[in-house]
């Protein structure tokens, strides 16, 4: 397949719970540290599972690079990506300062967004919107909601995410938002992808955003051993994707976001070429043959993944490492496997396979996108991260000596992500370490 136009990385923007931008973000995967921790709001609560990973945002940080009138009208999702596009704007040479009057720039009419969401806008509902409509009935006669204040929608509607960075970056081409579970963020990146691809822009901003408020993990704690229930008492040792003891994800959350552009475009302008977005793609597994809402059909995860490769004319040799889905769940033996089947290599010829998530949970909506951040990173810098808490790996994942324990210093040469959601629906994207060509 022949795509009229070459498309580019130029910036990565991270708000994660091991680590806020990029610089934090890189050293904590080199060292293997997680973002994992125990959190008494769930212990209160009765939570089966009482850790997750949160972003160390708090006040100080929100309010340093966003104006306070601005961030009393954004939800905990909405700050997120916020933070992440900006960082990423930055990264990709434009120059913005949310806090000397970004209202009179001018608008960027070839330049998009595509964040994506999950569970979008629960701490706005349950904490702003719950309690006022259990008042009203009992209030002053017509006021009715009137207390929510005019705020209240654009903080709950889905597409809140990408609404506040199109605001902030003053985006003029398509600015919208998807969900497809824990697909999503690498879903927006194939978006964006076809958008540039199909000459409907010059460059896009396009990963996901998820908050943390307990009533978003609430229903993953309601579905028995969905969640992670063992580990209370040691959170960093919660996630162990492909290792023996896997019982459960781990709830997170956070923002990734990429800057995509035509190769055209960012030459033209001078800006700093990271990597190549060779191919992309997505499917669903139709929810047959084993696939289910919360498992994906193996046949649909093969050929999500070798549509990616035929579309790149890419060697599965030639791949240097797989960052995977594998959530430290019993679905993680039934992804190396489709990965097994969709390469086709020997085994003792496979390529290194990580998981971003040991560090950082399962962060729903933004895992592709904070987990394409940390594929992008590595092959810029020449290192893989290590899968931490999978030393005893799982008796059903015959792969072993491929799983790296410890950081490697490593020149990368291709890197694909791939993400399987709730649903039965399937992501994967190609990287390509940029050599000047």
């Amino acid at each position: 397949m022949s795509f009229p136009k070459r498309i580019v990385v130029t910036g990565l923007g991270v708000v994660a719970p091991n680590g806020l931008g990029l610089e934090a973000y890189r050293a904590a995967l080199k060292a293997g540290k997680s973002g994992i921790s125990h959190h008494e709001e769930l212990k209160a609560l009765n939570f089966a599972c009482q850790i997750g990973g949160k972003p160390p945002v708090g006040p100080d940080e929100a309010e340093a690079l966003i104006p306070e009138a601005d961030l009393a009208k954004l939800n905990e999702a909405m700050v997120y990506a916020t933070m992440a596009a900006v960082e990423a704007a930055r990264m990709s040479g434009v120059s913005i300062d949310l806090k000397k009057g970004y209202q009179d720039t001018p608008v960027d009419w070839d330049t998009g967004a595509i964040i994506g969401c999950g569970i979008g806008g629960m701490d706005t509902m349950l904490d702003e919107l719950g309690p006022v409509m259990s008042q009203a009935a009992d209030g002053e006669p017509g006021m009715g909601c009137r207390p929510m204040g005019t705020d209240i929608v654009p903080k709950i509607m889905e597409s809140s995410v990408s609404v506040a960075v199109g605001k902030f970056l003053g985006l003029g081409g398509q600015t919208t938002t998807n969900s497809s579970a824990c697909n999503t963020g690498t879903e927006a990146i194939f978006e964006a992808f076809k958008h540039l691809q199909m000459g409907y822009g010059e460059s896009m901003y396009a990963g996901g955003a998820e908050g943390t408020h307990a009533g978003t993990w609430s229903g993953f704690d309601a579905m028995r051993d969905v969640l992670c229930s063992k580990f209370n008492d040691m959170p960093e040792k919660g996630s162990q994707p492909m290792g023996a003891g896997a019982c459960g994800f781990v709830p997170a959350g956070g923002a990734g976001v990429v800057r995509l552009e035509t190769l055209e475009h960012a030459q033209k302008r001078g800006a700093k070429i990271l990597v190549e977005l060779v191919a992309a793609y997505c499917n669903s597994g139709g929810q047959r043959d084993g696939g289910t809402m919360t498992f994906p059909n193996p046949d649909g995860v093969a050929r999500c993944i070798r549509r990616v490769l035929k579309d790149s004319g890419v060697d599965p040799k030639r791949i240097s490492l797989i960052n995977g889905h594998l959530t430290s769940t019993g679905a993680d033996p039934r992804e190396v496997g489709s990965w097994i089947k969709a390469l086709e290599l020997p085994l003792d010829k496979f390529p290194l396979i990580q998981s971003t998530k040991s560090m950082i949970g399962h962060t729903l909506g933004a895992a592709g996108a904070l987990e394409s951040v940390a594929a992008i990173d590595q092959l810029v810098h020449g290192y893989v991260h290590p899968s931490i808490n999978s030393e005893n790996v799982h008796p059903q994942i015959p792969i072993g000596a491929s799983i790296p324990h410890e950081m490697k210093i490593k020149e990368l040469e291709y890197v694909v992500k791939a993400s399987f959601g709730f649903g039965d629906v399937n992501g994967c994207l190609l990287f390509k370490r940029w050599d000047g060509k």
